[in-house]
């Protein structure tokens, strides 16, 4: 059996906290007793939800910080994790990352091939939205490890979705990132399995989030999804939060290199 209490005053590490899975997996770990670092990247117009997000945590007796970076950025990664390592440290635990999550949804949304060059992908995007999207995962990992900021029992997850298997118009980037993000997770598995930490990706069921209102045609996506879908309805980030709850106590240290579908079954059908 895993230990309830196994999470509890540990800390977690989300890239893109500020909406969609990683708010949710924030508020999930931090309401079971888990401190939260958050990383986001937000204009001052959608500051204020990050603030309520912030404060939600606090409510719930969690220490939290959020730093508003380009998660991609390696001078920023390095001065942010210079931080983080500053505050465990004065905490009293300085390998005290429990969880981090990849939830990083940026990119562009552009065909391969049309009738005008402007329409689409371009070389410096495409490398965009797969450094944001897959290969941060890498770099961030790596920093953890090296600094010893995270341990043996330590979990790894990484956002995935359907789209790295299956074609949608002008998806084609981001579908390349999920797919290199997938083989990330499996190559990470097996490097830091002697290290005793896991890593698995999390295939969420197609869920109505700010990411997903950025794809043209997301209507007809969600419509698709609530017609195939088993239990009839979309996935919610809530769901992927209970998931990724349950996956990160001590008793799952045998789960790793997955990739685990939060779908109610959806990409079955």
């Amino acid at each position: 059996m895993s230990d309830r209490n196994s999470l509890k005053d540990k800390w977690a590490l989300i890239l893109g906290a500020s909406s969609g899975f990683g708010e949710a997996v924030s508020l999930k770990l931090a309401k079971e007793g888990m401190h939260i670092f958050g990383i986001h990247l937000d204009r001052r117009a959608t500051m204020p939800k990050v603030e309520g997000i912030i404060g939600q945590i606090r409510e719930a007796g969690r220490h939290v910080t959020f730093f508003n970076i380009n998660a991609s950025d390696p001078i920023k990664r390095k001065e942010t994790l210079d931080q983080i390592e500053k505050i465990l440290k004065e905490n009293g635990n300085p390998s005290g990352i429990k969880v981090l999550l990849h939830s990083l949804a940026f990119g562009t949304l552009k065909p391969y091939i049309s009738s005008s060059p402007n329409e689409m992908v371009t070389d410096s995007s495409m490398n965009m939205t797969l450094d944001v999207m897959a290969h941060s995962l890498v770099y961030w990992t790596q920093e953890l490890v090296f600094r010893k900021l995270i341990a043996s029992g330590g979990r790894i997850f990484a956002m995935t979705s359907a789209g790295g298997h299956r074609v949608w118009p002008t998806y084609g980037p981001v579908s390349a990132a999920k797919a290199a993000l997938e083989a990330h997770i499996r190559q990470l598995a097996v490097e830091l399995a002697p290290l005793g930490i896991t890593a698995n990706a999390i295939r969420a069921g197609v869920t109505d989030t700010p990411a997903l209102r950025k794809i043209p045609g997301n209507e007809t996506i969600m419509t698709k999804a609530l017609e195939v879908n088993p239990s009839r309805r979309l996935t919610t980030p809530e769901d992927v939060a209970e998931a990724i709850f349950a996956l990160s106590h001590n008793g799952t240290h045998w789960i790793t290199g997955n990739i685990i579908g939060v779908d109610g079954g959806e990409d079955l059908i």
